[in-house]
């Protein structure tokens, strides 16, 4: 059961808004309000100076600029201070040769991870598990990841699914199970039968049955 000192927050879903934030972070003073227009990876890592977290953080920067190149902010966060983050930023640095570019949260208060329900009780009553949060360039939640403490995030994915959501919100289209940008796109089921004479005469439509039509994908 949650305390009096412990409100329950309700875990943000898919197609909410993101919960606004202000917070300290390695950067500076960081709030969610600053991201608006683009699209904002946040995501929480159990603590600094740990093996599995130092590896996602090496993994998330050698990706950075294939993020920002998809307009896409990436934000660390945990319940660490500033000064731990600066400390750990720069022990990578010196022993791994990795530069991290983007900002860490030091959320001591744990508000950020209480509003986004990155805080698991039966995990640690400490640390916040490893959750990502992809949220669009209005401030909404599209997506939601949460990892166990002892399993890193395969960061390709990560960026995967935001080009897959920058795909399907561009083109009115869905992505299928694999997708690669590029690859073929999905058609929604038609709705009428005048929509399904339509798709069968469209040369363009790759048509394996009435509910399951693709086109060629485009580039990002």
């Amino acid at each position: 059961m949650t305390s009096a000192a412990e409100p329950a927050t309700r875990l943000p879903l898919i197609g909410d808004r993101a919960p606004g934030f202000e917070a300290e972070s390695t950067h500076g003073p960081v709030r969610l309000a600053d991201y608006a227009g683009r699209w904002l990876v946040l995501f929480s890592h159990p603590a600094d100076f740990t093996p599995v977290c130092t590896t996602e953080f090496v993994a998330f920067t050698e990706l950075a600029e294939e993020f920002t190149a998809r307009g896409v902010a990436l934000l660390g966060v945990s319940v660490d201070s500033v000064h731990s983050h600066l400390a750990w930023t720069r022990a990578i640095e010196d022993r791994l040769g990795v530069r991290v570019p983007f900002p860490i949260i030091a959320d001591l208060d744990t508000r950020v991870s209480r509003a986004y329900g990155m805080l698991h009780p039966n995990a640690s009553t400490t640390a916040a598990v490893r959750a990502v949060f992809v949220i669009d360039p209005e401030s909404v939640v599209r997506a939601i990841l949460y990892y166990p403490m002892n399993a890193g995030r395969m960061v390709p994915e990560i960026l995967r699914l935001v080009e897959a959501l920058q795909t399907a919100d561009r083109d009115g289209v869905s992505c299928p199970a694999n997708w690669r940008p590029g690859d073929d796109v999905l058609l929604g089921a038609p709705r009428t039968q005048a929509e399904v004479e339509a798709r069968q005469a469209d040369e363009r439509v790759k048509l394996v049955d009435w509910y399951l039509a693709s086109l060629p994908g485009r580039p990002i």
